[in-house]
């Protein structure tokens, strides 16, 4: 995908539109896990419905009454991030 960023637009809490989607882990009514072009996303809700997707273009739409939205950085990420290997980091 040659998408860089990712745009959200949430309605009334009850639609959103999201753009740099690259996958779809799971979905329920109550909770739909994406994995995005900046990080994992959460989306915590009541009667959620995918309503539009389009992973080539990276589009999604979701329908129903969204009570939460979370990004979730990978853990080798984070480890990363601090600047030590997880080698370092047990021999301390």
């Amino acid at each position: 995908m040659s998408q860089q960023g990712q745009e959200l637009t949430l309605t009334n809490r009850e639609r959103m539109e999201a753009s740099g989607v690259q996958k779809v882990i799971s979905f329920d009514e109550q909770e739909i896990n994406l994995e995005t072009v900046v990080g994992s996303l959460i989306l915590r809700g009541e009667g959620m419905h995918i309503t539009h997707l389009d992973l080539t273009a990276g589009d999604l739409v979701v329908e129903g009454l969204i009570t939460s939205l979370e990004y979730i950085e990978q853990h080798s990420k984070k480890i990363r991030a601090r600047g030590k290997s997880i080698l370092e980091r047990l021999i301390k």
